[in-house]
């Protein structure tokens, strides 16, 4: 059933999601579902925590705090891309689920281990699912898929600015935008590298 609502969801988002709508993914009567949930919230809460589920957990008792918070914050990127519809959705829910519970127990544990006093292992997670989730959103609304789609819209773009004006984004654009071998996607782990050096930085 869960399974079911995350098809809906992916097709329709998270509005798409009703009794009638995954009684019909599943090929059954709305008032079946009943016999299994008490309402569309318990199936919301449910979808939450499967996405939850879906990212990878980081160890506690790795040898490298941050290698740890890279594969989740990589995991959580990956996931979350397949299913946009939930980032709205999974800091609403009352009733986080045992794979919500874990998955932020798992986060804080990596950094408690790694020697973060309890208030900067708390604001670290803060910030650190706020630039995933940003940057999920960010590139969901990017009209550039790949490297040639930059290319061209950078150079749309480039053509378009006055002539002697704005000359730092004109720098950006034909040096960086338009540098051989540059990919936007590589932004995230860059940027998820800043925040992590000056969260080491005040670790220690």
């Amino acid at each position: 059933m869960l399974a079911a609502a995350i098809e809906v969801a992916d097709r329709g988002g998270v509005e798409a999601i009703t009794m009638r709508k995954v009684a019909q993914e599943l090929g059954v009567e709305a008032m079946s579902l009943y016999h299994h949930v008490p309402n569309k919230d318990a199936i919301l809460d449910g979808v939450v925590d499967a996405v939850f589920a879906a990212i990878e957990l980081p160890s506690p008792g790795c040898d490298d705090w941050r290698d740890a918070i890279r594969t989740r914050a990589s995991s959580a990127r990956a996931v979350l891309s397949q299913h946009r519809w939930a980032l709205g959705l999974m800091d609403s829910r009352r009733n986080p689920g045992p794979a919500t519970l874990r998955h932020h127990n798992a986060a804080l544990g990596v950094l408690r281990e790694a020697g973060f006093p309890l208030s900067m292992a708390a604001h670290a997670v803060s910030l650190i699912d706020s630039y995933i989730s940003g940057f999920v959103l960010q590139e969901a609304n990017l009209p550039v898929t790949t490297p040639d789609d930059v290319e061209e819209l950078a150079g749309d773009i480039l053509e378009q600015l006055p002539a002697n004006e704005l000359p730092y984004l004109r720098e950006l654009i034909t040096d960086h935008a338009l540098r051989p071998g540059y990919d936007h996607t590589g932004e995230f782990g860059y940027g998820l590298d800043v925040i992590l050096d000056a969260l080491e930085a005040r670790r220690t």
